[in-house]
């Protein structure tokens, strides 16, 4: 796949990365800043909700507040250094990972596949505490990594959403007290 420049030429993306590595590390600010608001915003949103049904809401604020944060302060300061935001994105994956962990041992007696969960957070743990490690490694293989994070990122909580949709199903098919028996 390529894209046809100005003069007629045709460059894969990956090369015009390779090429314009400035281009690469602004779209990258760019593009987790929106994520992390969007993202913070929903988990803000989803807490709140969680809050009027007198449900457990604190680390679904604590996640959004974060990542609204995170998301804000690449747009405010977009042209530090590359190890700034490398230990930006890093801290929040840590914090957003330790979040979601707490989130899956809270959930362990409630639903079953809350593993997917905790397996989630200690991904984003880990993928954080490997940016802090590894600095030297470059703000280029921060987006190979980036990319790598989202696909498992978004796998596993598509994996633990199927999870609850089954438990949706069973609990709106069943009655409460018969879903111990069908798992």
């Amino acid at each position: 796949m390529g894209i046809r420049s100005t003069r007629g030429s045709r460059h894969p993306i990956g090369a015009r990365g390779v090429l314009f590595p400035s281009i690469t590390l602004g779209a990258l600010v760019l593009l987790f800043g929106v994520y992390a608001v969007v993202d913070g915003v929903f988990a803000v949103v989803a807490g709140v909700r969680a809050a009027e049904r007198r449900e457990r809401w604190g680390a679904l604020l604590l996640e959004g507040i974060a990542g609204i944060v995170a998301g804000v302060l690449a747009f405010v300061w977009p042209a530090l250094t590359a190890l700034v935001l490398l230990y930006l994105i890093a801290a929040w994956s840590i914090i957003r990972g330790a979040l979601k962990i707490a989130a899956a041992v809270r959930l362990r007696r409630t639903i079953q596949g809350e593993w997917l969960l905790g397996l989630n957070g200690a991904f984003s743990v880990l993928f954080g505490v490997l940016l802090i490690a590894m600095p030297a490694i470059g703000l280029l293989t921060l987006v190979w990594l980036v990319g790598a994070y989202a696909v498992l990122f978004g796998a596993l909580l598509l994996g633990f959403a199927f999870r609850l949709r089954r438990l949706q199903v069973l609990r709106t098919s069943h009655g409460p007290d018969q879903i111990e028996s069908i798992r």
